[in-house]
């Protein structure tokens, strides 16, 4: 085909034209990244950020702070304004009698009374703000060896703060430290006494909890503002960890769920039934990710299982419908949820620093199972931000990967600390919570 120059500016000017629409279709569809760090997964609950934080640091270099935490907890902190968010279980020494209890297997001390402790910090400094000691009493059951009394993520959609600590209560509080609610719902039961570790959803005037154990499972949703039930439904499952995945399409939103028996879709305003399909292996703990009309729900515990669920038509039972665009039977995770950034789903292989990446989409293998020999077992999520990927394991390295259709590590970097908790970015601040203390990593002037 041959142009002339009128012609030409015409095919470039309508090229651009083209172009420049199509970058603005998919900004409008694209999913909005707050400021903030509202609920363990981030604003869109695929584990995104915003912002650029450094891909570089070490003990000496781009930390902006290192604070000390008290008590033991792998909860993943929350951020909103100038403040940090966390929960922590504190050892008081002494059980009922005033005596110190027995240590078990982990070395914690079950029989010791805790103070279930909500902590604020600011965010610029490392300071703490406020702690709120919400409940103190010894332990109903035991935990795994690496978890913890206080595992379930707060969240906060900054008008309330909701700090869960399942069997020892859940609280609705301000900003301030302030309890507004609290609600009990009695003793979970965790198989082998694993602990607990789901955390709260929140959307409108809802909060959202999974209560999946060895006893009566439910999901309930509560007035936000006062503690209130305004609906209740029970479930057929045995425990589990994932959170809800909250998702607004069509016009309604949904209240998605993995589980072992089933993976199943509420909605938010009446707790009815919207569609199901058959589950995971047994012990879910990765929650759901969702993006453009399709949720992602996997699981790794003496199995694998992926499943990506379009929710147009949705309805029912879908167990081998149309509504299953794709699925994966291998190099799932147990305990790490996915991330899905710029399209790509990224997943390791149980606890191992084995990764996978698909296009999400069209469920095609862009690479892996790539084994990363920099780092060791997997607990934390991975992080997308600024076109790379945070893989942090649980001896304190971090791996920055290039996002993208290749594997490509652009940074390694260590840290003395254990790191169970997911990494965390507001603004140009990277933030890790350790067993041992609070990091902040920034360029010098973040």
């Amino acid at each position: 085909m041959t142009l002339n120059r009128t012609s030409s500016n015409r095919f470039n000017g309508a090229r651009w034209l083209a172009s420049w629409i199509s970058v603005v279709l998919l900004a409008l569809a694209a999913p909005t990244l707050a400021a903030d760090w509202p609920e363990w997964r981030g604003p869109t609950g695929n584990g995104v950020a915003a912002g650029k934080p450094p891909i570089e640091w070490s003990e000496s270099e781009n930390i902006k702070f290192r604070t000390e935490l008290p008590g033991l907890g792998i909860s993943t902190p929350v951020v909103w304004g100038d403040r940090i968010f966390l929960t922590t279980a504190i050892d008081t020494g002494a059980g009922p009698d005033g005596k110190p209890g027995e240590k078990d297997r982990s070395g914690r001390v079950p029989g010791n009374i805790h103070q279930f402790t909500v902590l604020a910090y600011d965010r610029n400094s490392g300071e703490e703000v406020w702690r709120t000691v919400v409940n103190e009493e010894v332990p109903h059951e035991g935990s795994h060896m690496t978890s913890t009394w206080a595992s379930n993520s707060p969240a906060t959609d900054g008008s309330v703060l909701i700090a869960h600590f399942g069997s020892h209560g859940i609280y609705g509080m301000d900003l301030d430290g302030k309890v507004l609610w609290k609600q009990d719902f009695g003793k979970m039961n965790t198989r082998n006494e694993f602990g607990e570790g789901s955390s709260p959803a929140l959307h409108g005037d809802y909060a959202v909890m999974l209560w999946d154990h060895e006893g009566d499972s439910f999901i309930v949703a509560l007035d936000k503002k006062t503690g209130a039930e305004k609906w209740r439904q029970q479930r057929e499952e045995r425990s589990s960890w994932s959170t809800p995945l909250l998702v607004e399409h069509d016009g309604r939103v949904q209240v998605i769920t993995n589980a072992t028996t089933n993976v199943r879709s509420y909605d938010l305003e009446t707790g009815e039934l919207i569609w199901k399909t058959t589950g995971m292996t047994e012990n879910v703990i990765p929650s759901p990710v969702y993006e453009d009309g399709v949720v992602y729900v996997m699981s790794g515990f003496r199995g694998n299982s992926l499943l990506a669920i379009g929710l147009e038509g949705a309805q029912g039972d879908i167990t081998g419908s149309e509504q299953i665009r794709w699925s994966y039977d291998r190099d799932t995770p147990y305990v790490s949820s996915p991330l899905l950034y710029e399209g790509r789903l990224y997943f390791f292989k149980v606890l191992t620093p084995i990764l996978t990446v698909f296009d999400a989409r069209k469920g095609e293998k862009l690479y892996g199972p790539e084994r990363i020999e920099e780092l060791g077992n997997i607990y934390a999520s991975p992080l997308g931000a600024n076109g790379h990927v945070y893989l942090v394991d649980r001896a304190g390295k971090t791996v920055v990967l290039k996002a993208g259709d290749e594997f490509e590590i652009a940074a390694v970097n260590e840290l003395p600390d254990e790191f169970d908790a997911s990494p965390v970015v507001v603004g140009d601040v990277l933030y890790l919570r350790g067993r041992e203390a609070l990091w902040a990593i920034a360029a010098p002037g973040s």
